[in-house]
């Protein structure tokens, strides 16, 4: 009695099938280092903000700086400032992990509520002090300063979230805009010698919804060109 015909490829069992499919897209992988964890990458950027200060402290007039914080208003709107962009900076490279929550994108909410509101109570007692505001010209300055400070902070952040081809670029670039923007606004308060008028704070508040507006439009489309589209995005029908 003659055996019968031999199983062909297309007779094999579903599990077989699966096996050999798996071993053909994993033969020619090359071995891929892990990336550190998200807390030690954002270390990693916030060390590069605080090598920043280290460089531009020598032109820091420090004895006036010391005064300054000696104002409860002034001491916490920093506070705040440093804060926020910590705490956007880890959630930042948080959602930028696949299954992490969007919600770390409530993390620096309330730092960067101190942030506003204490800047704001600034105003007022620059407002009710007449005299302690900017001169002509500081506004411009400040405007300048925020924005040549936030810019490469902000590209330093997308290239090393890029690493991690997140699911969610647009949210995680515009965390990375909100870190840049908290992190100049803190290196620029040494170099800040007057009490903020509302004019100042509507120029530090252009210059930060530019920065947010820049960085989730161009990093979320560099995030996105990582290999993985957004998930608020629907898919592109063939």
């Amino acid at each position: 009695m003659s055996d019968g015909p031999s199983a062909s490829p297309s007779s094999a069992s579903p599990a077989a099938r699966r096996e050999a499919l798996v071993e053909a897209l994993a033969g020619d992988l090359a071995p891929v280092r892990p990336l550190a964890p998200p807390s030690l990458r954002a270390l990693g950027w916030l060390g590069a903000v605080a090598l920043l200060a280290l460089a531009m402290s020598p032109f820091a007039d420090m004895e006036t700086l010391a005064r300054r914080m000696a104002t409860p208003d002034l001491r916490y709107a920093a506070a705040g400032a440093g804060l926020t962009a910590i705490a956007a900076a880890l959630a930042a490279f948080q959602v930028s992990v696949p299954g992490r929550s969007r919600r770390w994108a409530l993390l620096p909410a309330a730092p960067a509520l101190l942030w506003i509101g204490a800047s704001g109570l600034g105003c007022l007692r620059g407002w009710l002090a007449p005299g302690s505001g900017a001169a002509e010209g500081e506004t411009a300055h400040c405007f300048a300063f925020l924005m040549s400070v936030s810019l490469p902070l902000s590209a330093l952040l997308v290239l090393m979230l890029r690493r991690a081809c997140p699911l969610q670029p647009g949210l995680a670039a515009g965390l990375g805009g909100l870190a840049a923007a908290a992190a100049a606004a803190l290196l620029l308060v040494p170099f800040h010698p007057h009490d903020a008028t509302l004019t100042d704070l509507a120029s530090h508040a252009v210059a930060v919804a530019l920065i947010l507006a820049l960085n989730g439009f161009f990093g979320g489309r560099i995030l996105s060109r990582s290999g993985i589209p957004d998930l608020g995005q629907s898919p592109t029908r063939r």
